[in-house]
């Protein structure tokens, strides 16, 4: 789930994350999920996942780093949408946060951008 955005183009991207997880995992159930100003909604995935057969739900914040929203906001919303649920477990997730993994990620962006400025000079 990310944080949801009033611009559609911003929700988007998340549709194409849950997309390549989808495709690179093999998971059955993976819903996107907003946290506010646009929908789906975290109850709303939740009860998606939980309709397509999920007893155990998992939250990711798709966030770069831990903060209100992920330690207050996410884990209470995600409580109540469990309590929605009976008998159906949630589980929330950290952020993306620091991993050396991710160094790989911008490394890659400041290629690209390096290449793309090439091109047009």
């Amino acid at each position: 789930m990310d944080h949801g955005s009033v611009m559609p183009e911003a929700n988007q991207t998340l549709l194409e994350v849950v997309r390549v997880l989808r495709e690179s995992t093999g998971m059955a159930i993976v819903e996107p999920a907003h946290m506010e100003l646009a929908e789906p909604t975290i109850a709303q995935a939740f009860t998606s996942c939980v309709e397509q057969g999920a007893k155990h739900v998992v939250i990711h914040p798709y966030f770069l780093s831990p903060g209100r929203h992920g330690t207050s906001d996410i884990p209470r919303m995600a409580a109540q949408a469990a309590a929605d649920h009976p008998g159906t477990d949630v589980t929330v997730t950290e952020p993306l946060g620091v991993d050396p993994r991710i160094s790989e990620v911008i490394l890659l962006r400041i290629q690209e951008a390096l290449v793309a400025k090439e091109a047009r000079n």
